[in-house]
C-alpha cells in the first residue's frame, strides 16, 4: 500500500502544468497524416506548410560550409554577430529608407524565438495583448503559456482583413490593453495594410499607450504593393523579421528583431539566459544570404505564377471566395459552399484528393469552419496539379 502510495505521488509530480495546456499547431498534425499517406506510396501535395519549396540561397550555402571547413563554430554574443546586425540594418536602408541603428537589432532563433522575446520584455503575466483574427495560431497559444491573455479582434471585408486604430480603441475602452501584434503580409490571408493604414493603426496605439509589434515575416514577397516596415514609422515599434520566408531558410531557425533601444539591454539578458546564443553557423549563413537576392527574387516570380494559377483555377473547381493575396504565398479561401466543418473539409480533401491544406480553425476559433488555407509554395506544376484535383474531387 505505501509503494502504492509512493507510486501516486511521484506521478502527481510529472503532470503537465497548467501553461503547456495550449491547442496543438494543426498544421504540424496534418503534415502528419499526409507523411502516412505518403509511407503507404500516395503522393501528396503539399499545400499546408509555410515552407518555401526551394533551399536556402547558393552564398548562404557557401558561407556555412566554409565556416565548417574553418573549424570552431563557437558561442557569439547575445545580441547576434556584429557584422549580421550591421548588415540587416543596411537591408533597412537599401529596402526601405530607413535608418536603423545595428545597435537596435537583435537576432533571433527565427521570429518565434523573437516572439518570446518581446512579450517576455514587454508584457507582465496576465496583460491583455490584442491580435487579429484570422491570425497565426502560435501568436495567442505563445501568450497564453506566458501567462497573458490574447485578446481575438474581428477584421473583415470592410478594411480588406486589417485591423483599424478604432477596433483597437473600442477593445481597449472594454478593458484596457498593454500590446497589439499585427502581420502585414498576413498568416493565413495574405493581405497587406498600406502605409496609410498601419500608420493610423499605430497612431492610435501611440495615443492610448498601447505597445506596438509588427511582424514582418512574410517582407519581401508582396505583390499588390511594397510592403512598410513599422521600423520607418516609429521608434517605439517592435518590429520581428525572419530568414524563414524570403529567403527560404526554415530549418536554419535564425531572424531578427528591431527593438526600441530601452529594450535592448533587457532582451539581452533574457537572451542569455534563455539560449546564450543563436546558432552561428545559422548566423554566418544568414548573413551571406543578403547576396542572393537575385536567386530570391527568382522564386519570388515563381510564387507570382502559382498565385495566379490559383486565383485563376480554384473559382473553376468550385471555390469561388478568397481573401486578397496581396502577399506572402497562402490563399484563405472560404468553403462554406460545402461544409460547415473546415476540419473534415481538409481530412477528407487529403485522403481523396491527396491534396494537403490547412483548416481555417487553426487560424480563426470563431469563423474558422469556413475557410482552408492553401501554401502556394511549391511548383507551378504541383499548383496545377492540385487545382485538377480538388476540381475532380469537388465534382
Amino acid at each position: 500500500m505505501r509503494e502504492a502510495t509512493a507510486r501516486d505521488r511521484v506521478s502527481s509530480l510529472l503532470t503537465a502544468s497548467g501553461r503547456s495546456d495550449v491547442p496543438p499547431f494543426m498544421v504540424m498534425d496534418v503534415m502528419a497524416a499526409a507523411a502516412r499517406i505518403e509511407a503507404a506510396g500516395g503522393h501528396v501535395i503539399h499545400m499546408e506548410v509555410g515552407q518555401p519549396a526551394e533551399g536556402a540561397p547558393k552564398p548562404a550555402i557557401a558561407a556555412a560550409q566554409a565556416a565548417l571547413a574553418g573549424g570552431r563554430i563557437d558561442y557569439t554574443s547575445a545580441l547576434g554577430i556584429p557584422s549580421l546586425r550591421a548588415r540587416i540594418a543596411r537591408h533597412y536602408r537599401d529596402t526601405y529608407g530607413c535608418a536603423v541603428d545595428a545597435e537596435r537589432i537583435i537576432v533571433t532563433t527565427g521570429s518565434s524565438g523573437g516572439f518570446i522575446l518581446a512579450f517576455l520584455a514587454m508584457f507582465e503575466p496576465g496583460d491583455r495583448v490584442a491580435v487579429t483574427v484570422p491570425g497565426y495560431p502560435p501568436y495567442r497559444h505563445i501568450l497564453t503559456a506566458l501567462g497573458c491573455e490574447p485578446v481575438l479582434i474581428e477584421t473583415s471585408g470592410d478594411t480588406r482583413h486589417a485591423l483599424t486604430g478604432e477596433a483597437l480603441l473600442a477593445a481597449h475602452r472594454k478593458a484596457p490593453l498593454k500590446g497589439v501584434l499585427v502581420g502585414s503580409p498576413a498568416n493565413p490571408t495574405g493581405t497587406m495594410m498600406s502605409r496609410e493604414a498601419l500608420s493610423s493603426l499605430m497612431a492610435a496605439a501611440d495615443s492610448a499607450g498601447i505597445r506596438f509589434i509588427s511582424d514582418e515575416i512574410y517582407h519581401g514577397l508582396d505583390y499588390a504593393f511594397p510592403a512598410v516596415t513599422a521600423a520607418e514609422l516609429s521608434p517605439n515599434a517592435l518590429v520581428i523579421n525572419s530568414f524563414s520566408k524570403y529567403f527560404c531558410m526554415t530549418g536554419w531557425r535564425v531572424g531578427w528583431m528591431v527593438v526600441p533601444e530601452v529594450l535592448v539591454r533587457p532582451i539581452e539578458r533574457l537572451q542569455q539566459n534563455l539560449s546564450i546564443s543563436v546558432p552561428t553557423l545559422s548566423q554566418i549563413a544568414a548573413e551571406a544570404a543578403f547576396e542572393g537576392r537575385e536567386e530570391m527574387e527568382a522564386i519570388k516570380r515563381g510564387y507570382q505564377e502559382n498565385r495566379r494559377i490559383l486565383i485563376e483555377g480554384l473559382p473553376k473547381a468550385g471555390l469561388t471566395k478568397f481573401l486578397p493575396a496581396d502577399g506572402a504565398f497562402y490563399l484563405y479561401a472560404d468553403v462554406s459552399g460545402f461544409t460547415s466543418d473546415s476540419f473534415a473539409f481538409a481530412s477528407e480533401m487529403l485522403e481523396k484528393a491527396h491534396v494537403a491544406a490547412t483548416p481555417g480553425v487553426d487560424f480563426d476559433p470563431i469563423h474558422g469552419r469556413a475557410f482552408i488555407r492553401f501554401s502556394y509554395a511549391r511548383s507551378a506544376a504541383e499548383m496545377q496539379e492540385a487545382v485538377a484535383r480538388i476540381a475532380r474531387w469537388l465534382k
